[in-house]
């Protein structure tokens, strides 16, 4: 049962420090190319070119 309430309250302190993180305005966590914003390759992937198709809909919808 110890065991059970120190996790419980590590977890909840986690979670608490994320959130402050977010009241705060803190960027969102990005993966490890640097999130959509940032593509290196030299040729576009399947999903990068989805994302682009999709912005631009959204753009000429304004």
């Amino acid at each position: 049962m110890g065991y059970f309430l120190v996790t419980f309250l590590f977890m909840l302190i986690v979670i608490a420090v994320m959130a402050v993180g977010v009241l705060f305005g803190r960027n969102a966590i990005k993966g490890s190319c640097g999130g959509t914003g940032n593509c290196v390759c030299s040729e576009k992937c399947d999903k990068r070119k989805k994302f682009e198709a999709e912005q631009a809909k959204t753009l000429e919808q304004h």
